[in-house]
């Protein structure tokens, strides 16, 4: 590699890769992968050979040269790379140049250390958060994860089920919401049980089918080794040897999820995912996600990962909008005389965290700073 600095403050490197078979993939067909880089980064990428020229500014330069690094070596390994992982590989690069230098979860990253393998595909952390997540989901028995819409929350939590149910490391998966609303009325609704639950239940339904063939899906469902239900259904239960995804629990009350997170037997996991900016209780209602937060910051062998809309991986639009709509409730706090520098109630610890990463060691307190 040999760095050189222009007149204009723009640096530039030379990288070079071993194995010229790779670098079609590493590319991208048209160089596709590389276009991504450059309008992510700001930088200009110039292929000759096997080596590649990155020019721009410092900390963009380094951003591309962990990037591209990573996604090499990923390839190295067996593992995929197309414009998702690509899109992932700049996001974790841009997030440690800017903190502590190259490695963490970009390292796992790399070499497939945060890559859930279902039947029908591998999944693999997108975010330095969904990283801490994807540990934290191997390690813990409990994990909470919240924040906004497209943060891959529930989606990561139904891989590493559907991964630990192919492996015979659990017995069943038990997939569970509140159904719209907390107290769960479903009466007005037109059918029988299942035509009244099936659309509030339905995003965990299309996150399975993502993980598993369809015909396999509907076996396992019909043998009971996967459950998808209201979480009314949950009272009264033991559920051991088992996989337990709690979705949407911001519209849970204390009592019910109290009442949820009791269930949990013998050798099971469990899971509870939720966005309080998105409550549907009535106002004078305490959201039970909140209260659990709350409750359950200082017990061991729990873990919390707090995601922020840096982390969304959906379309990049989702993250602008997710950001006006925190600006406007943001504004109208102030307006109503709230202190923007006092920590939100019910966050974990008494203060909004950015993240909170898997310590090591399934025994260990969860609180840590999350920097991965």
């Amino acid at each position: 590699m040999t760095p050189a600095t222009s007149r204009s403050g723009e640096e530039l490197i030379q990288i070079q890769f071993d194995d010229n078979r790779l670098l079609q993939l590493l590319y991208g067909e048209h160089d596709q992968h590389l276009a991504r880089i450059e309008q992510r980064l700001g930088v200009s990428l110039v292929p000759r050979g096997n080596q590649l020229a990155i020019a721009g500014s410092p900390e963009a330069v380094a951003a591309a040269r962990a990037a591209l690094k990573a996604l090499y070596e990923r390839l190295t390994r067996g593992l995929e790379v197309d414009a998702g992982e690509v899109d992932a590989a700049v996001r974790m690069a841009a997030d440690i140049a800017e903190t502590e230098g190259e490695g963490g979860a970009l390292g796992a990253f790399a070499t497939g250390a945060v890559t859930i393998r279902t039947r029908k595909r591998e999944i693999t952390a997108r975010s330095p958060r969904q990283a801490a997540y994807v540990r934290a989901l191997k390690d813990y028995g409990l994990v909470f994860a919240l924040g906004p819409a497209g943060t891959g929350k529930t989606y990561l939590a139904v891989a590493m089920a559907v991964s630990m149910l192919m492996n015979g490391k659990v017995d069943r998966i038990i997939l569970s919401r509140p159904a719209v609303e907390a107290g769960e009325r479903l009466g007005f609704l037109p059918g029988d049980l299942r035509e009244k639950v099936d659309p509030y239940l339905r995003p965990l339904y299309d996150a399975l089918h993502d993980m598993m063939p369809g015909n396999q899906v509907v076996k396992r469902m019909a043998e009971g080794d996967i459950e998808v239900a209201p979480l009314a259904f949950m009272r009264g239960r033991t559920l051991s040897n088992a996989f337990i995804i709690l979705d949407e629990a911001q519209n849970t009350t204390p009592g019910q999820i109290k009442m949820f997170l009791t269930r949990m037997g013998e050798n099971s996991r469990m899971v509870v995912t939720g966005d309080l900016s998105q409550v549907d209780l009535p106002s004078d209602q305490r959201p039970g996600l909140r209260d659990a937060v709350e409750v359950l910051s200082e017990v061991k062998g729990v873990a919390f990962i707090n995601f922020t809309d840096a982390d969304v991986v959906r379309h990049p639009l989702v993250t602008g909008i997710v950001r006006a709509y925190e600006a406007r409730e943001l504004k109208g706090s102030i307006g109503a005389g709230a202190d923007p520098e006092k920590p939100e109630e019910g966050e974990t610890g008494g203060k909004k965290e950015q993240g909170l990463a898997a310590p090591e060691g399934p025994g260990a307190r969860s609180r840590h700073d999350a920097q991965c």
